[in-house]
């Protein structure tokens, strides 16, 4: 009976041994893996760190921060207007046609920029970008090198109000009195509610050359 006891309590203590073994290294095992996943976690903070704090420059020119003059492109007032303008040509006349939006679309008829002394009338044909309130653009010819007119004197102009839901429109320049004399014109475009030093938007420019027609 005696040896039977102690047989019984040596199968017991090796029992808990292993247990006790068991436990340990579970204990070691998770420990070991919670530091690796501290160790890589500072590992990537510190890098993040380093890529998000660039090292600063001490004493920088204010110039560097600042929109360079090369880089601006200046505007040209004394060309076909841009900005709100999508297209603007001359020509010796228009016609509306419906567009794809089943909006009425303003279109150029013989675009050209040299007319002949009779021609009934010069039209600026336009079209516009979206925009969000109602406008008028005028039109201002003036002579530029014509023989027997002042450089500079109007001649003709005419204004076209612009509704907001209007993306295209016209200018009617009719003929001065005794017609157009041969020479150089241009043509101030304004856009605003009245003609003024900030009103302008660009400069088009047509010739009136003599017609050459055969006697009958």
């Amino acid at each position: 009976m005696v040896g039977k006891r102690r047989n019984g309590q040596l199968a017991r203590w090796l029992i808990d041994s292993a247990g006790s073994r068991s436990v340990a290294e579970v204990m070691v095992n998770t420990t070991l893996r919670l530091a690796g996943i501290a160790i890589a976690g500072s590992f990537l903070w510190c890098q993040a760190a380093v890529a998000e704090d660039p090292p600063l420059t001490e004493n920088a020119p204010i110039s560097e921060f600042q929109n360079r003059t090369e880089d601006a492109k200046t505007y040209d007032f004394d060309a076909p207007p841009q900005g709100m303008f999508r297209a603007i040509t001359l020509a010796e006349d228009f016609e509306e046609r419906l567009g794809f939006q089943r909006v009425h679309e303003i279109v150029p008829i013989k675009p050209t920029e040299q007319f002949v002394p009779d021609v009934p009338a010069i039209f600026i044909v336009f079209s516009l970008h979206q925009h969000y309130q109602g406008f008028t653009v005028f039109g201002r010819c003036m002579s530029e090198t014509t023989a027997g007119v002042v450089p500079g004197t109007i001649v003709s102009e005419d204004a076209m109000r612009i509704a907001l839901e209007d993306d295209s429109g016209y200018l009617k320049l009719s003929p001065p009195h005794g017609g157009w004399a041969p020479g150089r014109y241009k043509v101030e475009i304004h856009a605003g509610e009245q003609v003024n030093e900030t009103s302008l938007m660009g400069t088009m420019r047509f010739t009136v050359v003599a017609s050459h027609k055969q006697p009958d």
